[in-house]
């Protein structure tokens, strides 16, 4: 019992000494009234950092959206002092603290979207208006020699002078294709084996063999071809030391004058030498763009030279035609592509626009036109409209 007594007497005591200590740290309620008075700074270097506080805060006040990097700014300076610097940091960030809730943080600006008809005005701008004629499409009496040309690759020349020619040749008109590209895709497009040949176009140019020999009949009525060879790659440096070499293809079709309605053209994807033989030799420029951003580069290239061919070399080249390919309409890009190249060219553009088709990849796999491999297909159809459009026959 005694045992008990102690040691309830020991917590007793204990108890009042923890709430003697607790009465100690309480502040008196009329402390709060009167200030208390400032302590003497313990070194010079602490008076250097607590001085720096009111800068700090000013300026955060002053300016909310900083306020939080000049204190960071303030605390790195003052703890780069040493010794009892620590505590004028931890003031200065207690500080940035204090303003910080007061402070208004901008939101992050969005990354505005892009707007792809500002690119594609930006595009056609480097056309410039000089060389786009806004007259009303008129097509020409036949014989027409038209050069199928854009010097960037994969915008569909090949396919459109193929099946614009087989369209064409449907229509009545005899069609000649030559195939100016070292690729030979227009050879090997109509079915035309390079074994089953001897002379090619490149033997035209370099070695001045009769044009009439080159010819081909097809498979398809009133459809010819003058083919083309890998051969054809190294004349753009043959022709280089040659006599008028700009003038080889033209000279060439002078020899079978009217025995053709149409004569199309396939350039190949450059401005090179074999390039400028075909715009020389030719009395309309017709150019694919694909309904696509990258189509447009690089056009307002291809119409100055357009341009320099027809003063210098060929008075009577036109661009009278633009045909839009692979079109699909199920993209919105397609579609702006569309109007703004229809609102900058104006009546040269065809109504008749050529679908995104697999058909029309599949047709050159098996030598045939799309009119003569899927006669039904939508781009059959396409390119019989465009045919129409072309000759003049569009309702």
């Amino acid at each position: 019992m005694a045992v008990r007594l102690r040691g309830r007497k020991h917590r007793a005591e204990k108890e009042k000494r923890r709430a003697e200590r607790t009465a100690e740290s309480v502040v008196p309620d009329d402390s709060a009234a009167e200030p208390a008075p400032p302590q003497e700074p313990d070194s010079p270097l602490l008076t250097e950092g607590i001085v720096s506080i009111a800068p700090a805060a000013q300026a955060a006040a002053e300016q909310p959206a900083s306020a939080e990097a000049e204190a960071e700014v303030a605390a790195g300076e003052s703890t780069k002092t040493g010794g009892d610097t620590t505590r004028a940091a931890r003031d200065v960030v207690q500080v940035a603290d204090e303003v910080a809730p007061r402070v208004k943080v901008s939101p992050k600006r969005k990354k505005a979207p892009v707007d792809k008809g500002s690119e594609i005005d930006a595009g056609l701008a480097q056309l410039g208006e000089s060389l786009v004629d806004r007259g009303a499409y008129v097509p020409r009496p036949t014989p027409r020699v038209i050069a199928v040309a854009n010097q960037k690759g994969g915008v569909g020349k090949t396919t459109t002078a193929v099946n614009l020619g087989a369209a064409l040749a449907e229509l009545g008109y005899r069609v000649l294709i030559v195939d100016l590209d070292p690729q030979a895709n227009a050879t090997t497009g109509v079915g035309i084996d390079a074994r089953s040949f001897e002379l090619s176009v490149y033997d035209v140019l370099m070695r001045d063999a009769k044009i009439e020999d080159a010819v081909e009949a097809t498979s398809l009525k009133n459809l010819f071809i003058i083919p083309a060879t890998i051969d054809l790659a190294g004349a753009e440096i043959e022709l280089v030391p040659s006599f008028s070499r700009e003038l080889k293809l033209r000279r060439a079709l002078e020899q079978i004058g009217g025995d053709f309605d149409y004569t199309l053209v396939d350039c190949p994807p450059s401005l090179g030498l074999i390039a400028v033989n075909g715009l020389a030799a030719a009395d309309e420029v017709l150019v694919p763009i694909q309904c696509e951003y990258y189509a447009l580069e690089g056009l307002g290239q291809l119409l100055r030279n357009v341009q320099l061919v027809k003063s210098n070399l060929n008075e009577k080249l036109d661009l009278t035609t633009i045909v839009l390919t692979m079109y699909d309409g199920r993209t919105k890009l397609a579609e702006q592509v569309a109007e703004e190249v229809r609102a900058h060219f104006g009546s040269m553009v065809c109504r008749n626009v050529i679908p995104r088709t697999v058909r029309i990849s599949e047709a050159p796999s098996f030598g045939q036109p799309i009119t003569a491999f899927d006669s039904g297909s939508r781009g059959a159809i396409a390119y019989r409209e465009l045919a129409k459009e072309v000759s003049g026959g569009a309702s």
